[in-house]
């Protein structure tokens, strides 16, 4: 996702990636990786619970989000979803922005609102 920021800001998306990790890890691993988008820490795990992604004593008895990705409108609805039980195995950038293309083709979605 991180090299194709610009073809996202270019359709008026921001990405956020939420983990359950606490916020110095997530800096860490954020600073590591190069990550330059929105990336949040969600120790208490409440917005992940909300999308049922919590993963409960999962790795090394420590709580893991699953792998998903959500394209949300501005109201918060959720317009498409990939989930995989293999971290390993994301939906990568050009199929996420396939996706929004075909969306904003067929149901008119103006990414832009926010």
């Amino acid at each position: 996702m991180q090299g194709s920021l610009e073809k996202f800001a270019a359709r008026g998306v921001r990405l956020v990636a939420i983990s359950v990790d606490p916020v110095e890890v997530t800096r860490t691993h954020c600073a590591k990786q190069g990550f330059t988008f929105t990336f949040l820490s969600d120790e208490k795990a409440e917005v992940i619970r909300r999308y049922d992604l919590l993963h409960e004593a999962a790795f090394r008895g420590a709580d893991i989000a699953r792998a998903a990705e959500f394209l949300l409108d501005a109201d918060g609805k959720v317009l498409w979803l990939n989930l995989t039980e293999n971290y390993k195995v994301r939906a990568r950038a050009e199929e996420v922005l396939k996706v929004m293309d075909q969306l904003a083709g067929e149901k008119k979605q103006d990414w832009r609102l926010q």
